[in-house]
């Protein structure tokens, strides 16, 4: 109900604000599971995708937007969940997948569910190589795979900056990408290529420049990017 409500209400702001140009949005079922795979410019990427989707989506954001207090924190509250957010703790290790098992609650109640391979946002605008628990989420629910172009969002919130400019977005959903041709969840081998080609395709409809490494928050100490090393293959 709140979902319904928040959408009803800030749809059309977003078309005022994003001025989205949407393509492909008979591309994303209308019913049952299904994960939306997109490329990371921007802070507001995944409200753009809520508010455009042609059904209610679902995704991952930190705790701390849930945690405020006063009148800031519960209209903080009021709107990450209107807009589909599912607070979890960053990290790797056990929050890595309480991520993972959150998005697949999403996908076992028949509902969509978004998320970025790449990790973080890219700050340099380039697509970098996608992580595999996309891969992961679709091989263990069975749930398709839409690829997700965004572009124009890194205008919408530029690096740097803390508030929302007006900007040309254009939001595009690709064809989906069913597992039936692929094999076990558990082959690493099976979940690269499915991840290597759900990038191909986010690349292809977005023309970003491929940066061949994992991209990697700045702000990482020693002992996280450790960390990262080893998990990056769950996230």
């Amino acid at each position: 109900m709140l979902k319904t409500l928040a959408r009803a209400v800030l749809s059309p702001t977003a078309r005022v604000v994003f001025r989205p140009k949407v393509i492909g949005r008979r591309n994303v079922p209308k019913h049952g599971a299904v994960i939306l795979a997109s490329n990371h410019l921007s802070f507001v990427d995944s409200i753009v995708i809520t508010l455009v989707a042609p059904r209610s989506v679902s995704f991952l954001a930190k705790s701390d937007y849930f945690t405020g207090t006063g009148a800031k924190g519960h209209l903080s509250r009021w709107f990450f969940r209107g807009v589909g957010a599912i607070p979890v703790q960053r990290g790797a290790g056990q929050a890595a997948k309480d991520a993972l098992d959150a998005g697949l609650e999403v996908l076992d109640a028949r509902d969509a569910f978004a998320i970025y391979p790449e990790g973080t946002r890219s700050l340099d605008g380039r697509l970098y190589k996608g992580r595999t628990g996309v891969a992961y989420l679709a091989l263990t629910s069975g749930a398709p795979i839409v690829p997700v172009a965004l572009t124009g969002t890194e205008k919408l919130q530029p690096v740097g900056s803390n508030r929302i400019h007006r900007a040309k977005v254009t939001v595009e959903f690709g064809e989906p990408i069913t597992m039936d041709a692929y094999g076990d969840a558990a082959s690493g081998r099976v979940r690269r290529e499915v991840t290597d080609e759900v990038m191909r395709r986010i690349q292809l409809m977005s023309g970003q420049v491929v940066a061949p490494p994992y991209n990697e928050p700045p702000a990482a100490t020693i002992g996280e990017r450790v960390k990262r090393v080893f998990w990056r293959e769950r996230i």
